[in-house]
């Protein structure tokens, strides 16, 4: 008796570990990227439309923003699936008032619930910060910066078809120069389809200080050595992105010693 006690304990054990490794992996969970794909743009185009007529630009409507969006969860390694407060979209929409940026998209942070539901907030230079002025001059909350959703968990849960190109960003603000004379350059390569790769090429005091190849991974960062020291007369440093794959700042980034 004792020991089917103990066999039945044992199954129990393994079945809840089975479980909770499903549940860590996003297992079974109606929270998945085509369905937060399909319904944020639904969201978020009414919430911009919202606020458009707040701003009394009424031809601005939730049919007119054509949004469309590519989600990820918490980068390439991790499964597109289950709720947490990791999931980065990529959006796009239409408003001739207020042109994407170069790499065609704004990013929005979601924290997706258990319950199909989720709240999302956005890039302020694109949408706006907590509070707008309407109309009628008085100080409103604005509604595109900060917004709920939810969808149904049974929608539909077949592949979108969306997708972004990473961007590569510079993060480094100055450059110190070490023993040798060489600088680093910090860059990240964001949210994205494919990652981030290709060439830096940095130049200072009139020459050419080298190329630095990068292949990054989406959502990483990395520290790039400058081949060649930084002349000694030189109180700045020029880099100008050649990207492959992914895109990047579209002109030179200029960085000064401290």
């Amino acid at each position: 008796m004792r020991r089917r006690v103990l066999i039945v304990l044992a199954a129990l054990v393994a079945l809840l570990a089975v479980g909770s490794a499903m549940t860590a992996a996003g297992g079974g969970s109606s929270v998945t990227r085509p369905r937060l794909e399909r319904s944020l743009p639904a969201v978020f185009a009414h919430v911009y439309a919202q606020q458009a007529h707040l701003q009394g630009r009424d031809g601005v409507t939730a049919a007119s923003v054509h949004a469309v969006a590519m989600c990820d969860k918490h980068g390439p390694d991790v499964a597109d699936v289950g709720p947490g407060g990791d999931w980065v979209c990529l959006m796009s929409w239409q408003d001739p008032d207020v042109p994407m940026p170069p790499e065609g998209y704004g990013k929005f942070e979601l924290n997706v619930h258990s319950n199909d539901c989720y709240t999302a907030s956005g890039p302020s230079k694109l949408t706006g910060f907590l509070t707008m002025t309407d109309t009628s001059g008085r100080e409103v909350t604005n509604p595109a910066f900060e917004f709920d959703g939810c969808f149904d968990p049974g929608s539909d849960d077949t592949p979108t078809g969306s997708s972004f190109p990473s961007l590569l960003a510079v993060t480094s603000t100055s450059l110190t120069p070490a023993a040798d004379g060489t600088v680093s350059l910090t860059t990240t390569c964001g949210t994205g389809s494919e990652g981030c790769s290709g060439r830096i090429v940095a130049a200072a005091g009139g020459r050419r200080l080298g190329s630095l190849p990068y292949d990054m991974k989406e959502e990483s960062t990395a520290t790039l050595v400058v081949p060649r020291p930084l002349p000694a007369t030189a109180g700045e440093a020029t880099f100008t992105v050649e990207p492959r794959r992914g895109v990047g700042p579209t002109g030179p980034i200029t960085l000064a010693t401290p």
